[in-house]
């Protein structure tokens, strides 16, 4: 038996928030989410993107979500390089805390601290 394979999940439209965090409450560990495909610095950059003002300010959401996820060790965030300027944008769910203050659910929709 050969090594089990990555099989990286990839939404046909872009993700919200609430959808990466309603991900990550039921990710298995290794489980992984193509969350952005693109520079994700420059697509919420308003000089930049050609996206909305809304979509602009739901992708920069996500991006916040992630990493704040990440910081938490619920997810590891990876790139990709899938061309010029262009990267995949990965969470890998990592095995949820054994023992938590909060719920999972209560973690994930609480907001992201300030940096």
């Amino acid at each position: 038996m050969g090594p089990t394979p990555f099989i990286t999940v990839r939404a046909s439209r872009p993700l919200t928030e609430i959808e990466f965090c309603a991900w990550v409450a039921q990710a298995a560990p290794g489980d992984r989410l193509e969350y952005h495909r693109g520079f994700l610095v420059l697509d919420i950059f308003p000089v930049f993107s050609g996206l909305s003002d809304a979509a602009r300010a739901e992708l920069s959401r996500l991006g916040s979500r992630a990493f704040w996820a990440a910081e938490l060790g619920l997810v590891h965030l990876v790139q990709e390089r899938v061309g010029p300027d262009q990267f995949a944008y990965i969470a890998v769910a990592r095995p949820k805390p054994k023992a938590a203050a909060a719920s999972l659910s209560e973690l994930l929709l609480a907001e992201p601290e300030a940096a």
